[in-house]
């Protein structure tokens, strides 16, 4: 039964069957690009740009493009696009999600696409699930983009776990200026000029961030991020299910009155389980019974705890702190700062 509903719901066969044709022509297309000279490729690159940024549509673009990007995969970097690996890319240029074998080449899946949609000037990012990836593979497709007259920007998180060196960067072949053999080619430059270049890598966390920081910005100055236009995720099942459980919180110094967090501490630390709150460590949640709402508001010597909403937060606050988190395991304590541990890789969510 299963199998058939898979093969009733499944329409992975029939979506690659309807792109076939546009595999056709460029793989038809292939003889012609291979006889142009780097120039000639290059001027072919230049038009694409002109063509895109005149409004012609991208569809209509893309064989062409991805003829010519498979050609100058060959020439900087050695591996010519097999078929397999144009197919996953058109998937991703329709906004969908295409699932590669290992050893199937995902990194140079996602060239053609990125290219196809830097070409308007509106930006194209690649969002990635650690720091070290999102380098490697802006400086190894780096070649591609450089040869098609594409600027690359690097994004790179302080993780105080990686052995990154975190900030932001520029592509530039022959650069040496970080001291570090893994960082050649690159060069540092402002976080609003690495997401000025056509096509910006980074990470879920630092692309989620820094929109947070834009939207709390008070002029344009202040930006670093354009419009939004196109991004293409890695590890899509990773990032926008399993690390999306995840918030991205930003917080500010507090000018408040902070004793009124010890003084609940010492309440709360009096509450016993089952008695005076219950949790659900599965389903993330802690409430308090009516016998500890009885119990708080005696220890605080108020008479209704519901009518001060910012009281009741903080004890809410801090029952679901004692109920649903372990020390050591959800977070740490380090120079006096509380760290949150990502419970999907368990580490250390610094900042």
């Amino acid at each position: 039964m299963l199998t058939l509903l898979r093969k009733l719901l499944d329409t992975s066969k029939k979506d690659i069957d309807n792109l076939q044709p546009i595999l056709k022509q460029i793989n038809d297309l292939e003889p012609t690009v291979q006889n142009l000279s780097d120039d000639e490729l290059k001027a072919k690159a230049r038009s694409f740009r002109d063509r895109a940024k005149g409004g012609e549509d991208l569809d209509k673009l893309m064989p062409e493009v991805f003829a010519t990007v498979r050609e100058v995969s060959k020439r900087t970097t050695g591996m010519r696009q097999f078929d397999v690996q144009i197919l996953g890319g058109m998937v991703l240029h329709q906004g969908r999600i295409a699932e590669m074998k290992t050893g199937e080449g995902k990194t140079l899946v996602a060239v053609a696409p990125i290219v196809l949609n830097a070409l308007t000037g509106r930006g194209s990012h690649l969002v990635t699930v650690n720091d070290y990836l999102a380098r490697r593979d802006a400086v190894w497709m780096g070649k591609i983009y450089h040869f098609m007259g594409l600027s690359v920007g690097i994004i790179q998180g302080q993780n105080q776990e990686s052995d990154e060196l975190g900030g932001s960067y520029m592509y530039a072949p022959g650069a040496d200026e970080m001291g570090d053999p893994r960082y050649l080619d690159m060069v540092p430059c402002s976080r609003r000029d690495a997401y000025s270049c056509d096509i910006t890598y980074g990470t879920n966390h630092e692309f989620g961030f820094d929109y947070l920081r834009d939207n709390m910005a008070f002029s344009e100055e202040e930006l670093s991020m354009r419009e939004l236009n196109y991004a293409m995720i890695d590890e899509v099942d990773s990032i926008l299910i399993d690390e999306a459980r995840t918030p991205h919180i930003i917080s500010g110094p507090s000018y408040e009155d902070v004793s009124v967090y010890n003084q609940i501490n010492a309440v709360v630390k009096q509450l016993q389980p089952e008695v005076h709150y219950t949790a659900d460590k599965k389903n993330h949640s802690a409430n308090m019974t009516e016998e500890g709402m009885d119990f708080v508001e005696e220890l605080l010597g108020i008479e209704n705890i519901a009518a001060d909403p910012r009281l009741f937060h903080h004890v809410n606050a801090s029952v679901k702190a004692y109920a649903l988190f372990t020390r050591d395991i959800d977070y740490v304590v380090q120079k006096g700062e509380v760290v949150i541990v990502d419970e999907n890789t368990g580490r250390m969510m610094f900042g």
